[in-house]
């Protein structure tokens, strides 16, 4: 795995439980259509796959 993933918000984190918002917060996401890039690295996947209902990304 090496590279970058671009990652958007695609819904609300209204509802979430609070380890979700923190992972939200931790890969520098909080509203809607906001984006980021990050390294794609095993702990960024585990992220990702916590909060997999409410992103998109793209490789």
């Amino acid at each position: 795995m090496s590279g970058t993933l671009k990652i958007k918000q695609v819904k609300s984190k209204n509802g979430t439980n609070h380890a979700q918002r923190e992972t939200l917060r931790s890969l520098k996401l909080g509203k809607i259509d906001s984006t980021t890039e990050v390294k794609d690295t095993p702990e960024i996947r585990g992220m990702l796959h916590r909060v997999r209902h409410l992103i998109t990304v793209e490789e």
